[in-house]
């Protein structure tokens, strides 16, 4: 069954033969189209992706006794850091003087959030099944976000990345969904305590992680950290590539976890005031940077 918003949730999310880095079409690479404001993006995402094993741990720690959702946990842990390595290897040829481990160092030394570093057995988000929906929320942000730039980018490697990143994604959006619902009935987490997670979650989206990522992966030495600025150094660049379809299917992915139906007239509001937000706050961004 194939629902509007792109996932097919009647197919096991792993696929048989993952893409490979090195299959890449590298000979086809072409660092003249290729911007600035696009390359600083890239190398933040890079850091992001390859730090999934950490949340992965996580994770594991919150479904102990669940063999079969660690397993999922650590299969999508695996493809995360493939994108993180996917984009750094792509932002080392475009500029040979960025190296991903030597900012990936700098980001893991000063960011680590809290509930990844202590010991837990019980998950921040209130409940499993609030977890998996929380993760859902991710996905739906890496999905829209790669598709955007895939679709705005005219490098030809960086494309390519874009697509296949996108395309596990949502995948991984699929594993997601599945052990949501299998914690669903236990955990008692109806549609508006899904969508008081979503929403907690997808606020979290302007947090840290992201704004630390673009100082880590972009600052010059000596350079101190400031929150708000590389906050808004990250955002403006990112919200200028969304367009109405990926913030479209976004939507309808959110109203999925959440239990709403897509394609209602909550729906089409929800989005085009999702569409608003994104317009109003990239012309606001860029207007500070200006």
């Amino acid at each position: 069954m194939t629902h509007r918003c792109g996932i097919n949730i009647d197919q096991d999310w792993r696929v048989q033969e993952h893409w490979k880095i090195e299959n890449l079409p590298w000979d086809k690479l072409d660092p003249s189209k290729v911007n600035d404001d696009l390359l600083k993006i890239v190398k933040a995402a890079a850091l992001v992706e390859y730090n999934a094993e950490v949340y992965a741990r996580y994770l594991c720690q919150v479904f102990p006794d669940d063999q079969t959702v660690q397993d999922n946990i650590n299969a999508w842990s695996g493809e995360e850091v493939q994108h993180g390595k996917a984009l750094g290897a792509w932002a080392e040829r475009v500029d040979p003087s960025w190296s991903l481990e030597t900012a990936m160092e700098k980001f893991r030394a000063g960011y680590s959030p809290e509930h990844f570093i202590n010991e837990v057995s019980a998950s921040v988000r209130g409940s499993r099944a609030g977890e998996m929906v929380a993760r859902c929320m991710v996905e739906v942000g890496t999905s829209s976000y790669y598709s955007a730039i895939g679709a705005a980018c005219e490098e030809p490697v960086l494309k390519e990345i874009c697509k296949l990143i996108a395309a596990d994604e949502f995948r991984h959006y699929k594993c997601f969904y599945d052990i949501m619902n299998k914690y669903l009935e236990a955990d008692r987490l109806g549609k508006f305590g899904r969508l008081k997670v979503a929403v907690g979650r997808l606020a979290e989206g302007e947090d840290d992680e992201l704004a630390y990522a673009f100082f880590a992966a972009n600052a010059k030495v000596g350079e101190k950290y400031d929150r708000k600025k590389y906050s808004r150094e990250y955002l403006g660049r990112a919200y200028s590539y969304y367009q109405k379809p990926q913030v479209d299917r976004a939507v309808s992915m959110i109203f999925k976890a959440c239990g709403f139906k897509p394609q209602t007239m909550a729906w089409r509001a929800a989005s085009n005031l999702a569409w608003w937000k994104f317009e109003s706050e990239s012309r606001r961004l860029q207007k500070i940077a200006a």
